[in-house]
């Protein structure tokens, strides 16, 4: 079994992004991305269309009366997971308008004054609350963006000394978020399953994100750039996560996923909630799923904000591939792990990918 180490110490936090007085490239060195390998990141990439599924029909496939449509949906899902480990969700239950006060309460939290923002700032050692990237070692490339990172559930788990009071709607207009997330994620689960023919193990992915399960909500706002040619929104990684639900921006590209050897633009699509296949359903799926490498990069002329929340299994869970994934043809490739987070973010701060240390 992978086991966590303990994590590495903490040095600093960095400041806002906001807050930055950029002095000639003296403050810029610190966000920098030297790494080459990841390939270039001024230039223009491909868009492509990342598929689409209607959650409407995957519902309507886990019921006794399932429909061709339904089936044929199921197959697209495989088929997304497979080759992209990500989709644009439709018909998801979520009106626009609703969507759109989601947005408008993350932009009016980043438009707050800093003092007013700092009420909610992180402690040193704490991931929740208001901030940016813990500083760890004197050459860590930093991320160009501020973030608030709340735990949205279990209820009882919340710190709600971190949750915003201004905006007044931001608290409800994110409880009800929440929930609605929450009813998607065992639609998509169970549909996971379903997929893979798991007959005997239908429920193999919903319930690693039961019990114990959390959710954990990342507000994320990436301020204007002055060197977009060397400067990333976030670095590329894949989510440590179960899934991942991501609400762009209306109307501001910058996710970018990395698909046959290049990266290629996500479109946005104003309606739609971008699904993500994490590490830890990756690892169910005994690889057959994938979770996707993934980077934000910046903007010189416009602001950006999403919001992404991750699913997340309890620590003491065990993940490991399901049996009806297994066989002679297909033999495990993967260990079996607790506190995967624990792992995931030990290994992300050294510049690894954290899956490939679960790997058989």
């Amino acid at each position: 079994m992978a086991s966590s180490s303990p994590p590495p110490r903490v040095e600093s936090l960095s400041k806002p992004v906001q807050q930055l007085v950029v002095n000639g490239g003296e403050v810029l060195e610190k966000y920098i991305y030297r790494n080459t390998d990841d390939g270039p990141i001024g230039v223009s990439f491909p868009v492509m269309e990342v598929p689409i599924i209607d959650l409407g029909l995957l519902f309507k496939s886990s019921s006794s009366s399932s429909s061709p449509a339904g089936e044929a949906e199921l197959g697209k899902l495989r088929s997304a997971l497979s080759s992209w480990g990500c989709f644009q969700a439709i018909n998801h239950g979520m009106t626009s308008p609703f969507l759109d006060k989601v947005r408008e309460v993350t932009k009016k939290f980043f438009a707050l004054p800093m003092e007013e923002k700092q009420k909610y700032s992180r402690a040193l050692e704490d991931i929740e609350g208001y901030g940016n990237d813990t500083v760890f070692t004197e050459h860590q490339t930093l991320d160009w963006t501020d973030r608030l990172f709340l735990q949205v559930s279990p209820e009882d788990q919340r710190k709600l000394k971190f949750w915003p009071e201004n905006p007044e709607t931001f608290r409800d207009t994110l409880n009800e978020y929440t929930e609605m997330l929450r009813r998607l994620s065992e639609i998509v689960l169970k549909a996971m399953a379903r997929s893979l023919n798991l007959e005997l193990e239908d429920t193999c992915f919903l319930n690693h994100c039961t019990e114990g399960a959390s959710m954990r909500t990342r507000f994320n706002f990436y301020p204007i750039c002055p060197r977009p040619d060397l400067i990333l929104g976030l670095k590329p990684h894949a989510d440590g996560s179960a899934i991942t639900f991501l609400l762009q921006d209306k109307e501001v590209e910058g996710l970018q996923v990395f698909k046959d050897g290049q990266w290629v633009v996500v479109p946005i699509i104003p309606e739609a909630i971008l699904i993500n296949l994490g590490d830890q359903s990756e690892i169910i799926s005994n690889g057959i799923f994938k979770s996707p490498l993934h980077r934000v990069v910046t903007n010189s002329e416009r602001e950006r904000i999403s919001v992404a929340t991750f699913l997340l299994p309890h620590p003491d869970m065990e993940i490991e591939p399901a049996n009806g994934l297994v066989n002679e043809q297909r033999p495990r490739l993967y260990k079996k792990v607790k506190n995967y987070t624990s792992l995931y973010f030990h290994n992300y701060q050294q510049g690894k990918r954290p899956i490939d240390t679960v790997k058989i």
